[in-house]
């Protein structure tokens, strides 16, 4: 019973290994493609897609855009705005008592009429943040506002042109530099006695209160090696297509707008006229002003922003991502499942069912861990979900074909003894018990040659159950002998040759003269069944000789190559045998011959003996499977 039990156990082992080291292999490969960034813009653009697909937010009351769009600048009929113009501006805004003011609007030079209206509206508004650029190419801050008044505006774009990461700081020449977003932010939070501090968990990152903000790195999600100079974090989009209040500057002018709008609310000063092009590729979110798939940079700082004060005062999530570690054992894990689902589900309509049901299975974790702040790898996990699922079902199919095969030539192969040990060796036993009771001198050579015969039949059953087992790429000889038909075929013809003359057979007895050669030939030419069938030509036509070749002396064996023609050829120079006669042996050579596109031939020589050989083409090389 423990027997059967462990021999179950043995076969559903090597089951599992048929699908198991191509699938090991799949995951390797995969592995390998994600480390070195081939997978990376594939795992982008989906992080991007669940981050689109997200259910649509509430407007982020606490920020408002005073955007300058086209008709403004109409109005104004002059671009760039002049200063009076942004003077007033502020002014106006702050009569509404806001609590801080972004200028996003460059302002390094004077811009007239209205300058010195300008300086004294900056020196005036203690809220009023305005903006620099600090990576290259750089452009200056407004020169009368104090340092701790200026954020810079530089943003980390992809190398596919798209925004991602927001920048929240970084060193310069000229020091320890902070963004427009974060000093908004940091002003915003300040009145509510939140402070910016260094991160606990991570010395490097920052935090506000309790919240910290998880610092973008080399490999964080989906990205290999990316640029992860100073504190950078995953930008979490707001979602949905109304995401900031935006008035223009002739609505403000007009008293076209709420008073609550303003007051108390971070306010972003910037335009957002399609003409001038302050604008930034990104689709992470649904957008079509001013096109879609580009977002206003006025409004990626209000996006950066509402991500900080949202995460501290709402509990919003932030986008966090695994160890790499964690990661790519997740990715094994779905390797795994795939590989496990291949085995379980071979019928093919079940197994795609079965692996699409999986497949969404996994996206839908993925996009509830979006909606949690957490990117897990999703693209690679599909790949591996879908090859080892459905693909390596071939495998599982063609193995359980096959070992179909093999238990019917099994079955073939146990009825045929059977019927042979019923029938002829149940006779040859009765025969042997006789010729051994009577004991006779004249006897012992017969009973020797029948045993003999009974030993060759019981083996010819143990061989071709071996060669049931391993597939035939092993042949097996009289004696128990086994050679390896992976072997190059000349070593083959060689190992047929000694060992079938070692055979008592009575002709091999009066051989004086035994003749050799076999040719090389490129272990490409022939398949393992070719192969096969050779060596059983080259057996049967060397028994032949032992069997019938009456008076045999001289025996050559050869197997040559002529122009485009390989020819294996067996001669002696006995009596023969009778060849009007066409046994199984002949017509099986034959085919053989067919097969190879060759021919066989077998014939009486003038003088006397015999000539058995056959010949097949050699396969021509084209050029271009070397190329």
């Amino acid at each position: 019973m423990q027997e059967n039990i462990w021999q179950r156990i043995q076969e559903q082992v090597r089951i599992w290994r048929t699908g198991t080291i191509p699938g090991i292999i799949v995951i390797v490969l995969v592995i390998i493609a994600r480390s070195l960034g081939y997978l990376q813009s594939l795992e982008l653009a989906i992080f991007d897609k669940f981050l689109r697909l997200r259910p649509p937010e509430s407007i982020d009351e606490r920020i408002t855009i005073i955007g300058i769009d086209e008709e403004d600048i109409r109005t104004v009929k002059t671009y760039p705005i002049p200063d009076r113009e942004i003077a007033q501006l502020i002014n106006k805004l702050q009569q509404y008592k806001p609590k801080v003011i972004g200028l996003d609007i460059i302002r390094d030079l004077p811009v007239e009429p209205g300058h010195s209206s300008l300086v004294t509206t900056f020196k005036n508004t203690k809220n009023l943040m305005g903006i620099e650029k600090v990576l290259p190419a750089e452009f200056a801050p407004p020169p009368t506002l104090p340092a701790q008044q200026v954020g810079f505006v530089d943003a980390m774009l992809d190398y596919d042109g798209n925004l991602r990461r927001s920048l929240l700081a970084t060193p310069t020449p000229k020091g320890y530099k902070f963004s427009l977003s974060l000093k908004l932010a940091e002003a915003y939070l300040a009145n509510k006695s939140i402070k910016l501090q260094n991160g606990i968990q991570d010395r490097e990152a920052m935090r506000f209160g309790a919240t910290e903000l998880p610092r973008f790195l080399s490999n964080t999600g989906g990205y290999i090696k990316a640029d992860n100079g100073g504190i950078q974090i995953l930008l979490n989009f707001r979602s949905g297509e109304k995401r900031f209040r935006r008035i223009s500057l002739n609505q403000l002018k007009k008293g076209e707008y709420n008073p609550q709008w303003l007051h108390d609310r971070i306010i972003i000063i910037g335009l957002t006229a399609p003409s001038i092009k302050d604008n930034i590729n990104t689709t992470a979110i649904r957008s079509t002003d001013p096109a879609p798939g580009v977002v206003y940079g006025v409004e990626i700082q209000a996006h950066a922003v509402s991500q900080i004060i949202g995460a501290v005062l709402d509990k919003r999530p932030l986008l966090y991502s695994w160890s790499e570690e964690w990661e790519y054992l997740w990715i094994l894990l779905w390797g795994i499942v795939g590989i496990s689902l291949g085995r379980i589900t071979q019928a093919p309509g079940k197994n795609i069912l079965v692996v699409s049901v999986a497949g969404i299975t996994l996206l839908g974790i993925a996009y509830f861990c979006i909606l949690l702040g957490w990117w897990i790898p999703v693209l690679p996990a599909v790949i591996l979900l879908v090859v080892n699922g459905i693909v390596l079902t071939a495998f599982y199919q063609y193995d359980r074909a096959l070992r179909a095969r093999i238990s019917d030539r099994q079955m073939l192969i146990d009825r045929t003894f059977t019927t042979i040990h019923n029938g002829p060796l149940q006779k040859l036993a009765a025969i042997l018990r006789d010729l051994q009771e009577e004991n006779s001198p004249q006897q012992q050579q017969l009973i020797k040659d029948l045993k003999d015969v009974n030993s060759e039949l019981r083996a010819i059953y143990e061989f071709m159950q071996n060669e049931t087992v391993t597939q035939a790429d092993n042949l097996y000889l009289e004696r128990r002998l086994e050679i390896n038909l992976q072997a190059p075929i000349h070593e083959l013809f060689y190992q047929v040759y000694v060992h079938t003359l070692e055979r008592d057979l009575p002709c091999f007895r009066t051989l004086k003269i035994k003749v050799y050669s076999f040719v090389p030939i490129d272990n490409k030419q022939l398949s393992i069944g070719n192969k096969q069938g050779l060596c059983r030509f080259l057996e049967e036509a060397l028994c032949n000789v032992g069997k019938h070749a009456i008076g045999v002396t001289r025996l050559g064996v050869t197997c040559t190559k002529n122009e485009n023609w390989y020819t294996l050829s067996i001669v002696d120079n006995g009596q023969g045998i009778n060849l009007s006669s066409e046994g199984r042996g002949t017509q099986q050579f034959k085919n053989l011959a067919r097969q190879l596109g060759g021919k066989f031939t077998r014939k009486s020589l003038a003088n006397r003996g015999t000539i058995c050989e056959i010949t097949w083409p050699m396969k021509k090389k084209y050029w271009w499977k070397f190329w």
